[in-house]
């Protein structure tokens, strides 16, 4: 089986070897940027399985490098975990809903952060391995999970990995409320480490990305989500 690749984004030196070594000790391979237009090249280059992206960088910030590598075809379904300083949690939820996985902040944990990678890297296997029919189809939205792509009329959707397995989950389960733990455990897994916020910033973003369809994307207040069960003539 091929060693799953992950690309570290920090222009602190030993920041970056100390992730780069750890990474390394869990049998991943590493490639390094210590800032943002190299970032963005060696993602489209090296098509890691994950990005570890770092919001403070030289030249272009690490939002404007997670709005890149959504904004290209060949990057848009990588995993990016937003590392941050302190302080910096308005901007990390910001980095959420422009496109990035999950965040952790800095000083972090070496522990978690494995946590963390293994998780996304766990939970983009499992959404190419489960039982939900390989196509779903719901009026004019399309949703096919072998391709990897959520259409809307013919016309491909930017999601991201955790908003597609979010959005399948929703639509596969169309009719069923959800509670926000219920769709962490979906998308990510039990297991994974997570933040308060998390489900509710990618939910916002996969009504926005939905456009007209955004509207089937139903809050239950007190509870939580689900999808409308039909398509409204």
């Amino acid at each position: 089986m091929a060693r799953k690749k992950v690309l570290v984004v920090d222009d602190e030196r030993d920041i970056s070897d100390i992730v780069a070594f750890n990474l390394r000790r869990e049998q991943y391979d590493v490639v390094s940027a210590v800032d943002g237009e190299s970032a963005v090249e060696i993602a489209r280059r090296d098509q890691p399985d994950l990005v570890l992206l770092d919001l403070m960088l030289p030249g272009i910030g690490g939002l404007e490098v997670c709005r890149r590598i959504r904004a290209d075809p060949r990057t848009a379904q990588i995993p990016i975990i937003m590392l941050t300083a302190k302080g910096e949690e308005t901007d990390a939820i910001v980095g959420l809903a422009q496109g990035a996985d999950d965040y952790v902040r800095k000083p972090f944990g070496v522990k978690e952060l494995m946590a963390r990678v293994a998780a996304q890297l766990r939970a983009q296997t499992r959404a190419r391995e489960d039982d939900i029919p390989r196509v779903l189809r719901f009026g004019l939205l399309e949703i096919d999970s072998d391709r990897f792509v959520a259409a809307l009329d013919g016309r491909a959707l930017p999601f991201t990995t955790t908003e597609f397995k979010l959005l399948r989950h929703l639509v596969a389960k169309k009719g069923r409320v959800f509670s926000r733990n219920d769709l962490l455990d979906a998308v990510r897994g039990p297991d994974a480490v997570v933040t308060d916020r998390t489900i509710d910033v990618h939910v916002a973003s996969v009504r926005r990305k939905l456009e007209e369809y955004g509207e089937y994307l139903v809050t239950v207040r007190g509870v939580g989500y689900k999808f409308a069960e039909t398509v409204e003539a």
